[in-house]
């Protein structure tokens, strides 16, 4: 699972989101995995990463994790996730979407075993996010790679499948990107 993380300052005018969550599918090619781009909104912190990520990968299994799927959830501290998925259905070639919510609850549960887990390599990207010596005009943002998706099937089986993942991440290589 590809990810980019990006911080913006202020969330949209008169909303107490704390994140938007998009699914960008992978080319017809395959030969880029399809990313999942996370925007945080204030000061990144690991708690707000890791809802973000526990938002995406949530989604994932919400909306079966098909490689064409586009998917795009708002995360808030009092509604949890809530967003929507869509793809072409292979046979009619006609347009499904469907809504997705995510309990606040399932979120927290998945964010705190994230934390429990991998919460170095969370920080470590927070930090990352927090440097103070970003290149004015520079959009804030750190991308990483890690693979839960063959786990992907049942929630229970999924969350220790990426948490394994992400236990083996010590080496976990990220790049900050300059947008």
């Amino acid at each position: 699972m590809d990810v980019l993380v990006m911080v913006e300052e202020q969330p949209p005018e008169h909303s107490s989101v704390l994140a938007h969550v998009s699914s960008v599918p992978s080319p017809l090619t395959m030969e880029r995995p399809s990313r999942d781009v996370v925007t945080l909104y204030g000061i990144p912190s690991p708690e707000s990463l890791a809802l973000a990520l526990a938002a995406a990968l949530e989604s994932r299994r919400s909306a079966d994790d098909r490689a064409d799927t586009v998917r795009h959830v708002g995360v808030w501290p009092e509604r949890g996730a809530v967003g929507d998925a869509a793809w072409r259905d292979e046979e009619t070639g006609q347009l499904v979407t469907r809504d997705l919510q995510i309990p606040l609850a399932v979120l927290a549960e998945t964010a705190q075993a994230l934390l429990l887990e991998c919460g170095q390599v969370i920080r470590r990207l927070v930090g990352g996010l927090l440097m103070a010596d970003w290149p004015e005009g520079t959009r804030r943002a750190v991308s990483f790679s890690f693979t839960p998706a063959p786990a992907l099937a049942s929630n229970a089986a999924a969350t220790e499948a990426v948490l394994a993942v992400l236990r083996e991440a010590e080496g976990l290589t990220y790049d900050l990107e300059e947008n």
